[in-house]
């Protein structure tokens, strides 16, 4: 006798919806990067190392799991709270690393396993194993290391490290991923290591290395800025306070900005000069943001961020402030589709190669809202209506797993005439695990259909 089959759930959806004033106050969960590299240093180190603050996302996790398979002591003590207890050096895996959906992670991992002699698998999720490892495994491998991939350079892929050679390199595109995976490698390699920026980026590895006891060479070269460390530095555990992401802040700020009669304040936000990009451009096309509070934690600079709905006008934003906001173009192109006239972003080439081609899904899911938008390679040209006529909205956008598409849109969906429905919102936990918590807790209709 033939049965039916069970029917199928259909796969989850939030929506955002128009919403009245967002009013508050709420605390950045903590910065993504730093959280990365504190896990990662703490294992690297020799002793105790207490963290406060860590980002409890999926990507920061998949990050303590491989530090505690590499061989450290990692337990967590509350919400935020860990302590690493590190040996000084990292040891070979008894199974394979998962990194799950988190490129950061993957790469930064890559870099330090490669300074011991020790044979370690690495895969993620079906993003993740999708996205180019090359740009960190031939550094790594002109110092000494070897791999042996599947296709090409994704995941999976096994890396031999250990015996290496310091290296004088300068990446041929700007990546504080790379720089960090040469830095990391470099404390175990004999001699000299130097990474050389033609444009600098996130300079939170350098600050940290210095934190943890190392001594860090920093210049501005013909060239361009080089960063310089010598091999066989012990490192000593510490504790870190993580200070918060400015990458998920801009979610509820630009929230507040294009949401009539809201202000919204974001306290403890990260105020590193080479992260506030968005914070210069959306102060360029006017926006009433206000940073007040200013101290410092941990060797970087923090504040509070104090946003207020008013009118936004398009501007032309530079290439070269690309990598100081790479992560925020998406909710930059939400606050451009909610401006007066047109926004132009240049120099993004390397949304292409995020978890998704940002670039391009922010684009399609743009027009099918109603905006008017035009993509080219490196380029996003967003034209918004008038103060007072929001977009239309009304699409179903697909996000390809990718957490700030699917935040940027349910933004958006916040002020559009109909609502914004995206897939796969279980992946905005990855950076931001009470995005939909905090944002109800401001009045802003979102979450599950």
């Amino acid at each position: 006798m033939a049965h039916a089959s069970a029917p199928q759930s259909a796969p989850p959806q939030w929506r955002g919806l128009r919403s009245g004033p967002l009013r508050g106050r709420l605390q950045a969960p903590g910065d993504k990067s730093v959280s990365h590299r504190a896990l990662l240093l703490g294992a690297l180190a020799e002793g105790v190392t207490t963290i406060t603050g860590l980002l409890e996302g999926e990507d920061v996790l998949r990050t303590a799991g491989a530090m505690r398979a590499l061989g450290a002591g990692v337990e967590r003590l509350g919400q935020g709270h860990w302590r690493i207890l590190g040996r000084g050096g990292l040891s070979e895996p008894a199974d394979v690393i998962d990194c799950g959906n988190s490129g950061t992670g993957a790469r930064l991992i890559l870099g330090a396993a490669a300074g011991f002699d020790l044979t370690a698998t690495f895969t993620g999720d079906i993003s993740l194993r999708g996205r180019p490892m090359g740009r960190v495994l031939k550094p790594l491998a002109l110092m000494g290391a070897s791999w042996i991939g599947r296709a090409g350079d994704r995941l999976p892929l096994s890396l031999r490290g250990g015996k290496l050679m310091g290296l004088d390199y300068a990446p041929p595109e700007p990546s504080a991923q790379v720089k960090s995976a040469i830095l990391l490698a470099g404390l175990q390699a004999r001699g000299e290591t130097c990474v050389t920026e033609t444009t600098p980026t996130r300079d939170h590895t350098e600050r940290m290395l210095r934190s943890f006891g190392a001594e860090v060479e920093v210049a501005e070269t013909l060239r361009g800025r080089a960063v310089r460390l010598r091999g066989g530095q012990p490192l000593r555990g510490q504790p870190i306070e993580v200070p918060g992401d400015p990458s998920s802040a801009a979610f509820p700020l630009v929230a507040a900005l294009i949401t009539p009669g809201s202000q919204v304040v974001v306290e403890n936000v990260l105020l590193n000069p080479l992260r506030t990009g968005l914070f210069e451009t959306l102060k360029n096309m006017g926006a009433d943001l206000v940073v007040d509070n200013v101290r410092e934690v941990g060797g970087e600079a923090v504040g509070d961020v104090t946003a207020r709905y008013g009118d936004l006008q398009g501007v032309e934003v530079p290439a070269d402030r690309a990598a100081s906001m790479i992560d925020e173009y998406p909710i930059l192109a939400v606050a451009a589709a909610c401006a007066r006239g047109r926004t132009v972003m240049r120099g993004l080439g390397e949304l292409r190669v995020k978890e998704s081609d940002r670039l391009g899904l922010m684009a399609r899911g743009l027009a099918d809202c109603g905006v008017e938008v035009e993509e080219g390679a490196e380029e996003l040209t967003v034209t918004g209506g008038n103060r007072g006529r929001s977009p239309r909205g009304g699409a179903g956008v697909l996000t390809h797993g990718d957490h700030r598409i699917a935040m940027g849109f349910l933004v958006l969906g916040l002020t559009a005439e109909e609502p914004i429905l995206v897939d796969q919102p279980d992946m905005i936990a990855t950076s931001f695990p009470t995005f939909g918590e905090l944002m109800r807790g401001l009045g802003a209709d979102l979450g599950p259909i």
